[in-house]
């Protein structure tokens, strides 16, 4: 009897112990879901007096979910980020494009380290070569013709096989290494940071006056303020490296193909698309070509090949989209991002005036070949300007919960900051929005 009263005891206080659980499980669940349709993960809907349950991971991005959430905490207390250039602005294109630009890559296939043996650049998929010069005379932005086509890990990868490549290894000191102030704030960093041997950061073009050989960097469109650029030092000894990563109709009238001797193009900002990490040299001289092959061989033994078929795809869905435009009046890509740059200048520079405490460059107005129309330069970065009594603009504008890259990164003055114009609409409505209402 003693023995049933026990075994009884406890069967009934495991059956107690899982009712109040599960009671206080269900009640949980039921405020959660009424105060903020979340709990643990997962996301309830009411829709039609159903309950719909979703993961988060089934969102279009995990980046977009995150946005709209902060958004919701109120946009005057929110911190902007306009710090870094991620081209999140083109998001929307390309969730429209749905599956054009969808690959599928079998688990046995471009296993091997090769893509071609007999090419120079032997990693670079032939897919991508002929989409990347497919793109170049659609747009009319450069020459291909006698050109080694490089690929890399981004742009950044390209600039340091190119110094690399362009460095003479005979010199008792490293070459000088120079751009024309303001210059793109990562140059200097990128130079310098394997404090090489073959070459060092010698600051501004302008100023340089040392003798002997030395590499300029030429950035036009220039990051960061927008202005087409040429050579500043032009002596005979001086080597240059063209990084036209901005020359694309959305940012600046294309007048003319680029015919340099070394050019560097990143899908980054072109398409958008900086997660590939991909970019690409066009290069004249083959033993420069060599040596940055070299380079990349030794640096990472090559570059993905998923990234450039993927790569190969967009470019040939823009080409596509520009052809298509000619004929059916339809949106090419670069007519819609020619549109949405537009816009958000006009919006900038409302604001700019509303405010009066700001200053942002004005650009002559130039004709595009490749649009067929007049206009100014509309840059990927906003240099502006504090007037005033401002002397650090990059701390004025963190005050006011703007986070931007002051001048002193750009070799300039702290009056100016770089401003990125490519977040997500909703994050760049809200900045032009707070700019217009700030005063002194």
């Amino acid at each position: 009897m003693g023995k049933f009263l026990s075994v009884f005891s406890v069967r009934n206080m495991l059956v107690l112990s899982l009712a109040l659980n599960v009671s206080l499980f269900l009640r949980v669940l039921v405020l959660h879901d009424s105060q903020d349709g979340s709990f643990i993960g997962l996301r309830f809907k009411k829709q039609n007096r159903q309950q719909e349950v979703t993961s988060p991971v089934s969102h279009s991005s995990s980046s977009s979910s995150s946005s709209s959430l902060t958004m919701a905490q109120g946009d005057e207390d929110r911190i902007i980020n306009l710090d870094h250039g991620d081209p999140t602005m083109y998001e929307n294109y390309w969730q429209k494009k749905g599956d054009e630009t969808t690959i599928v890559i079998p688990g046995w296939q471009f296993i091997s380290y090769f893509s071609d043996a007999t090419n120079l650049c032997w990693f670079l998929e032939p897919e991508f070569a002929k989409q990347i010069v497919r793109l170049h005379k659609v747009v009319g932005n450069a020459v291909t013709e006698n050109r080694y086509i490089v690929v890399g890990t981004g742009s950044t990868q390209l600039y340091q096989a190119a110094l690399y490549a362009l460095s003479p290894n005979t010199e008792a000191e490293p070459i000088s290494v120079v751009s024309a102030a303001p210059f793109y704030s990562s140059y200097p960093l990128i130079t310098d940071c394997l404090k090489s041997g073959l070459y060092k950061w010698a600051g501004d073009a302008r100023s340089f006056s040392k003798k002997g050989p030395y590499i300029e960097l030429v950035t036009s469109p220039n990051n960061p303020d927008g202005f087409v650029r040429h050579s500043v030092v032009n002596r005979s000894e001086g080597i240059l490296i063209h990084d036209l990563a901005y020359y694309w109709p959305q940012y600046t009238p294309i007048s003319s193909p680029a015919n340099y001797d070394l050019m560097l193009f990143t899908v980054s900002k072109s398409t958008g698309h900086a997660g590939m990490r991909i970019g690409w040299a066009l290069v004249k001289d083959k033993e420069v070509a060599k040596k940055m092959t070299k380079y990349i061989e030794i640096n990472t033994i090559g570059v993905s090949k998923d990234s450039q078929l993927r790569a190969a795809k967009v470019l040939k869905v823009i080409s596509d989209s520009c052809e298509r435009s000619n004929i059916e009046q339809g949106d090419s890509f670069f007519e819609f991002s020619y549109r949405l740059m537009a816009k958000r200048w006009k919006q900038l520079r409302q604001a700019v005036h509303q405010s009066g405490l700001f200053s942002v460059p004005d650009f002559p107005p130039q004709s595009c070949k490749f649009l067929r129309c007049v206009f100014e330069p509309q840059p990927a970065f906003a240099w502006l300007k504090c007037e005033g009594e401002i002397e650090d603009c990059e701390s004025f504008l963190r005050g006011k919960k703007i986070l931007t890259r002051g001048g002193k990164h750009f070799g300039f003055s702290p009056k100016y900051v770089r401003i990125s114009m490519l977040d997500r609409d909703k994050n760049y409505d809200t900045f032009v929005e707070r700019m217009s209402t700030i005063r002194l």
